[in-house]
């Protein structure tokens, strides 16, 4: 072999070693980086305002999209029956706030001896009111649903129209200011003295089937509408009647 050509493969075989020399650099200033900048983003990562504000959108989208798995600590639990019966009269306007005291009273007075009727009433409320009603299926009428309240509370049977209740004998006539939860209230909405009954609840409130269109509801006997229209009240012998045979 010519010196020429030996030279030439000699200047071959160092260019090829030090590519290789530079390639090995690379690699381990690569490494280095990673392991220096551990918090560096991750591959596919988006950065620049726009990308950061794709990534925001979408991690939001995910983030509703995600189904609740477990309860968050601190969440309400299911509310016992001394609770759901508060809150019921708090909700329909039964009790004052709980700063005032008027929750405590009327509860108190509520769970008298006239509890069971009254709050048995109370479950009734959003049925429908249908005229000739008399049940939640069908719905009800006003004598309607007092008939059945006293009915199914106490056990006693009421005649099925309201005048007739108003004036059926075994019930006691009782001024506005005796009123007790329980007692029946009447009203002249029809033109006629004894047109309409509910069930007085305490605090000057009643629950009744008011007309049609409408649904079991409870109402304040002091707004001007309905006190300009009240009759008359009427007291049952509640613990007389819980204990006498139910007779049709």
């Amino acid at each position: 072999m010519s010196l020429a050509s030996t030279l030439s493969l000699l200047n071959r075989i160092a260019a090829a070693s030090l590519l290789a020399i530079g390639c090995a650099a690379h690699a381990q200033g690569v490494a280095q980086a990673a392991t220096v900048n551990p918090s560096a983003p991750p591959p596919g990562t988006m950065t620049g305002a726009y990308g950061q504000s794709l990534q925001q959108q979408q991690a939001a989208a995910d983030k509703l999209a995600a189904p609740a798995t477990a309860a968050k600590p601190g969440a309400a639990q299911p509310a016992t029956a001394g609770d759901a019966v508060s809150r019921f009269l708090s909700e329909r306007g039964l009790t004052a706030t709980a700063e005032s005291g008027g929750s405590s009273r009327l509860l108190a007075s509520v769970r008298d001896t006239a509890s069971d009727l009254v709050l048995s009433a109370m479950n009734f409320l959003g049925v429908r009111y249908t005229r000739g009603g008399n049940s939640v299926e069908n719905g009800f009428d006003c004598s309607g649903f007092t008939r059945h309240i006293f009915e199914m509370s106490v056990g006693l049977i009421l005649p099925r129209r309201a005048d007739e209740q108003a004036k059926m004998g075994s019930l006691l006539s009782i001024r506005k200011d005796e009123l007790k939860p329980g007692d029946l209230v009447f009203f002249n909405t029809m033109r006629a003295t004894f047109s309409h009954v509910g069930i007085y609840v305490g605090e000057g409130k009643f629950i009744h089937a008011p007309r049609t269109g409408s649904a079991v509801r409870v109402e304040d006997m002091r707004d001007s509408y309905w006190s300009k229209r009240f009759t008359g009240a009427r007291r049952a012998d509640l613990s007389a009647a819980t204990d006498a045979p139910t007779a049709r």
